[in-house]
């Protein structure tokens, strides 16, 4: 099982390919976000790998995967907390949610899943908090509900504008600690 934030590993024990469309597998490889169906895409490799290893998992960890289109992302997260913790998925599109839901529970991984998100609602907020978060569509701003859904001293890592933030939350009372870490594309969060 996993080594701490180890998400070179990850990638080669949950290999994208397994959540790609058949017409796309070939191109699982290529560090490109390739398209999945319903205006959506599976970030390139790269991109995942930065997101992963700023967002520190841990084995244990409860963690939310906003946006989880195929399921790739929230099966990556299941392998790094390993079944010591937990990974709820949400994702908005309904044909999505059925694939991811279907690629997780062939990942063999069943202490996470996808949930069919709320129209209006970011999150999971039922069973919050989390202590990782990890959001795979641009925001305008860094979300209050999302942010209301952080433990103390957890971390958030999503795209803000064309820049992937990395948010700590603070202490109750101190202040949220961001980072900003480079231009990134994603769709946006709906």
């Amino acid at each position: 099982m996993p080594a701490s934030g180890d998400a070179t590993a990850a990638m080669a024990v949950v290999p994208r390919s397994s959540f790609l469309p058949r017409s796309q597998r070939r191109y699982a490889a290529l560090d490109l976000a390739l398209r999945i169906g319903a205006g959506q895409t599976c970030s390139q490799p790269s991109t995942v790998r930065t997101m992963l290893d700023q967002l520190e998992v841990r084995p244990g960890l409860h963690v939310l995967d906003v946006g989880a289109g195929s399921g790739w992302t929230t099966a990556l997260l299941a392998w790094l907390v390993g079944p010591g913790g937990t990974v709820v998925g949400v994702e908005l599109e309904p044909s999505l949610v059925r694939w991811g839901r279907h690629h997780v529970a062939a990942a063999g991984m069943p202490w996470a899943r996808v949930e069919q998100a709320v129209p209006g609602l970011l999150g999971w907020p039922q069973e919050a908090p989390y202590d990782r978060i990890l959001v795979s569509a641009e925001a305008d701003t860094v979300p209050a509900g999302l942010e209301s859904q952080l433990a103390g001293g957890g971390v958030m890592v999503l795209p803000v504008r064309g820049r992937l933030l990395r948010v700590r939350a603070g202490a109750p009372g101190a202040p949220r600690e961001v980072v900003r870490l480079g231009p990134y594309l994603f769709v946006p969060l709906r």
